[in-house]
């Protein structure tokens, strides 16, 4: 049976996250109608990751098994097509081998964090960023996200309802950007690691705004990852500001 690879990219904002969930609008429910469009008895597809309600992507990667063979590039037109007029877009496809795994295959995730500073509200970005009113110290927060970086037991960070069998996580980066936005300042949060907890890029975003604003100096960041402790965590942000932007393999069945 034909495996393919697909690179998927939506919106989140109208969709009770990935994973597909009766009488609830999801975006794996969206693509396996999709495909079932094409192949009447499809079951279902893997993904790399789940992301939650609101949580946006640039690059998920899930895979699905069908049982004609497609052209890549008609696949992807095809779903797309069917996709119509949700708010997700297959932006690649690619055959793979039948043990290739979306999921277990990959060897690393990226996530993005949207933030914007500024007084007026937003217009354009409505809804794809986190709006706050007052710009942020970079520094603090760069200082503060390098205490993060390496493996900890990220407790802190770690919803309560998280399922993975350990809180212990290697974090491979925890990089901060800024640059000038119309009226207003933007920082990009980049987070890398093999894998994440439940809501702890979200988490570990409230917690450097916590530092950004000067309610913590960069040092709590230190004290609340050793607490291992959710009651020492900042407030959690919101999910719109927070992308999924890359799944990597050994062998990128999209290079």
């Amino acid at each position: 049976m034909p495996r393919y690879a697909l690179k998927i990219e939506y919106n989140g904002a109208p969709f009770k996250g990935w994973q597909r969930q009766a009488d609830l609008p999801s975006v794996q429910g969206a693509v396996e109608d999709a495909l079932r469009k094409l192949q009447p008895d499809f079951d279902t597809i893997a993904a790399a990751g789940r992301t939650d309600t609101g949580v946006h992507a640039t690059a998920q990667a899930a895979h699905c098994d069908l049982s004609a063979e497609w052209e890549p590039f008609r696949l992807g037109e095809a779903l797309n097509f069917h996709l119509k007029p949700l708010p997700v877009a297959i932006v690649d496809v690619a055959g793979v081998a039948e043990d290739w795994h979306a999921r277990f295959s990959a060897v690393e995730r990226r996530y993005l964090f949207r933030l914007v500073a500024r007084r007026a509200p937003l217009v354009h970005e409505r809804g794809l960023v986190w709006q706050i009113k007052q710009p942020l110290d970079l520094e603090a927060m760069r200082e503060a996200a390098d205490m993060l970086v390496g493996q900890h037991d990220f407790t802190t960070f770690r919803s309560t309802m998280c399922q993975a069998a350990s809180p212990v996580k290697t974090l491979d980066e925890g990089r901060i950007e800024s640059f000038e936005v119309p009226y207003g300042v933007e920082y990009k949060f980049h987070f890398r690691a093999r894998s994440f907890l439940h809501n702890q890029i979200r988490s570990f975003v409230g917690s450097l705004v916590q530092v950004g604003s000067g309610a913590w100096v960069p040092s709590q960041m230190k004290v609340a990852l050793e607490a291992k402790d959710r009651a020492a965590c900042g407030p959690v942000c919101p999910p719109e500001g927070l992308y999924l932007a890359g799944v990597e393999y050994p062998d990128d069945p999209f290079a």
